[in-house]
């Protein structure tokens, strides 16, 4: 399946799953640019479910970030979008979730590692974020660097693992009982897919919250 829907720019090959994150992508650029470019006090449909999307996201992130939330905003709100479209269009037929392969769950992991120093930096600049990896004692300094890819390694496997069960399984159960449990199936899809999207966007906010909260707290001490 993924080999039919490949084809080579020189020597990079792109692939269903390249290929449906940029469909993805594209589709959530045009719902935002519909969704934006005529605003009104009295909202239509589309308005009002979009600013309900983004005061839902919002008021997770203040939660969590309440002195960083408009800061990291944009990042978390576009990255819990696409998890949730990217985990859901496995429902369409013929298409995959890009997101049970490996490669775009690890893409996604390196995204937020790189995302987390870049914010920690912006925030307090390089040598306070940076001082946090010897406190409270220098002899720390290997484990955090440890933990640092460790867990951005849990976030890629976590993410894959979950999305390629989850599709094998319905597979396997389609196979076994026909299309006699079809809706059973496609509820624990949603809802799995959706949980799925909502645990990993949430790790990403609570390491960039941490990352730049506990700086703070480490300049005031």
């Amino acid at each position: 399946m993924e080999n039919e829907f490949s084809f080579a720019i020189g020597p990079v090959v792109i692939g269903a799953s390249i290929m449906t994150t940029w469909g993805i992508m594209g589709v959530i650029t045009l719902i935002a640019w519909l969704s934006t470019r005529h605003l009104e006090m009295l909202p239509g449909t589309l308005q009002t479910t979009v600013e309900g999307i983004v005061a839902t996201i919002d008021e997770a992130i203040i939660a969590v970030a309440p002195e960083h939330g408009r800061q990291i905003m944009p990042f978390i709100a576009s990255l819990w979008l696409f998890l949730i479209i990217a985990n859901l269009v496995g429902l369409i037929p013929e298409l995959h979730s890009p997101t049970r392969d490996l490669s775009v769950t690890s893409a996604l992991a390196v995204l937020v590692f790189f995302s987390v120093h870049w914010f920690g930096i912006k925030t307090l600049g390089l040598k306070k974020y940076l001082h946090h990896y010897l406190t409270p004692s220098p002899i720390l300094l290997p484990f955090h660097i440890i933990s640092e890819f460790t867990r951005t390694l849990a976030l890629a496997i976590r993410l894959f693992g979950n999305m390629m069960s989850l599709e094998m399984a319905a597979m396997l159960i389609l196979l076994v009982a026909g299309f006699l449990a079809p809706i059973p199936i496609l509820m624990l899809h949603i809802i799995e897919a959706l949980v799925q999207a909502y645990i990993f966007g949430m790790l990403a906010l609570i390491y960039l919250a941490g990352a730049m909260q506990s700086q703070q707290l480490n300049s005031q001490e």
